[in-house]
């Protein structure tokens, strides 16, 4: 069955993305580099990393789990996409 957005906004935070979570809290007090964490940890590519990192975000259940590590994910991302935005603008008017 297709999940609309209202359903999903009951569904619970899976055990992955709760430790995708977790991580993003913790990862800069490790003594690792953090790409080598992520494919340690997560045994994914950094950027199918990234991609997951940005659906767990966007979940409604995790606002709830980690209202500050979200906010902050979310600020990077907007911040990261005005950039390039900003980036592409300006080359093409050069």
């Amino acid at each position: 069955r297709i999940m609309s957005s209202n359903d999903s906004a009951h569904q619970p935070l899976g055990e992955r993305e709760l430790a995708i979570l977790r991580f993003e809290a913790t990862w800069f007090t490790l003594d690792e580099d953090r790409h080598e964490a992520i494919r340690a940890r997560f045994t994914c590519s950094v950027e199918e990393y990234n991609l997951e990192v940005n659906r767990v975000i966007d979940h409604p259940a995790s606002m709830l789990e980690d209202p500050l590590v979200v906010r902050r994910l979310r600020r990077q991302r907007e911040r990261r996409r005005r950039e390039l935005i900003g980036g592409a603008a300006a080359g093409e008017q050069a």
